[in-house]
């Protein structure tokens, strides 16, 4: 029996996982939330280096209603509502800068960029997951 070959990924700082599921959003907007950052994500430098960003769609998040809906990992960071300028936000304020986009975030995961005392300023005490 031969082996199969063992996937390559390149090395990446965050992971952007984008629901393109049909419940999310209007027709379409999350996809092409998805087919917009590729282009985004080169002109900001967050497609190679230290700061590389890897993107990737999901079929459902179980977080319908609100969408485009975002997660940033390994940060744990839920964005929704996603337009084109609040995507432009998050690049610049939360990818290049450290700061999330507070009044986009609906939630809070256990990632390692969050702390208690971000979850007060989020406005998400009480939403942090287990």
């Amino acid at each position: 029996m031969s082996e199969l070959p063992r996937p390559r990924i390149g090395a990446y700082a965050r992971h952007l996982l984008v629901c393109t599921g049909p419940r999310c959003a209007q027709e379409g907007q999350s996809q092409a939330l998805f087919d917009s950052l590729g282009d985004k994500l080169k002109a900001a430098g967050l497609n190679e280096g230290a700061l590389r960003v890897k993107r990737s769609r999901v079929s459902c998040f179980a977080a319908c209603k609100g969408g485009p809906i975002l997660c940033v990992q390994p940060d744990g960071t839920w964005y929704y509502n996603v337009t084109p300028e609040t995507m432009d936000r998050i690049i610049d304020e939360h990818l290049l800068s450290g700061r999330p986009v507070r009044e986009w975030v609906f939630h809070q995961g256990p990632g390692c960029a969050a702390t208690d005392a971000d979850d007060e300023t989020l406005g998400l005490e009480g939403d942090r997951a287990a």
